[in-house]
């Protein structure tokens, strides 16, 4: 995968692009929502969806009954989009404000999955996404319910990077003779006290996923 292809290429900021296979999964594998862009007619439609990816394919799931799994199912074209922002970036000026972030489009066509151990390693990588360590703790899918969920597929073969760093750009600047605090506030994310669903059977503790998770938080 190469930098040629003007369908994917980062032309703003060109040297903040990566089209790197490493770089690509990495930001796939942190991720959590993909927003997935297509058009229906002359609408053009964005949903935010989970994913995953699963070596060189990012797979979608919904429901059968889904216009936009419908849409997708049919070889509509498509752009799927991660996005992770790091922090917020002050500078002394308002134009050189920006946030530091990584982003990810792949563009394709989603494909039905029908095969029965792509559709459920597919179920499976997106219960470990969520959570790792859950897949065995749970419930394998019914039957009825594989019937009524639909599995997509789209290769990762037009995917590019887009990554920004660091301080705000004016520190060589005029503008930093102002008098005004500049630098880089990090964005942090935790989870917080684990709630109990409210039909949860007295004397049952956590599962081993949710403690792992929580032990890795602190």
């Amino acid at each position: 995968m190469g930098a040629g292809s003007e369908r994917f290429r980062v032309r703003r900021a060109p040297h903040k692009g990566r089209y790197d296979r490493a770089s690509i999964d990495a930001v796939l594998d942190r991720g959590l929502f993909a927003h997935v862009a297509f058009a229906v007619n002359a609408d053009v439609y964005c949903i935010p969806m989970l994913y995953a990816r699963v070596a060189d394919s990012v797979y979608l799931h919904g429901s059968t009954a889904s216009r936009a799994v419908r849409t997708l199912s049919g070889g509509a074209a498509a752009c799927l989009t991660v996005t992770i922002v790091d922090g917020l970036v002050l500078a002394r000026s308002v134009f050189q404000h920006s946030a530091n972030y990584e982003s990810v489009i792949v563009l394709g066509r989603f494909t039905p999955v029908d095969d029965e151990n792509e559709r459920l390693t597919a179920l499976e990588a997106f219960t470990e996404k969520l959570l790792p360590g859950r897949w065995s703790e749970v419930r394998s899918p019914s039957r009825q319910e594989l019937n009524v969920t639909a599995i997509l597929a789209m290769p990762i073969s037009e995917a590019s990077v887009k990554r920004r760093s660091g301080p705000p750009d004016d520190d060589d600047s005029s503008d930093a003779a102002i008098d005004t605090w500049a630098g880089v506030l990090p964005l942090v994310t935790s989870f917080g006290n684990p709630v109990s669903s409210p039909g949860l059977r007295p004397g049952i503790p956590l599962s081993p996923s949710v403690v792992d998770l929580l032990a890795e938080a602190d």
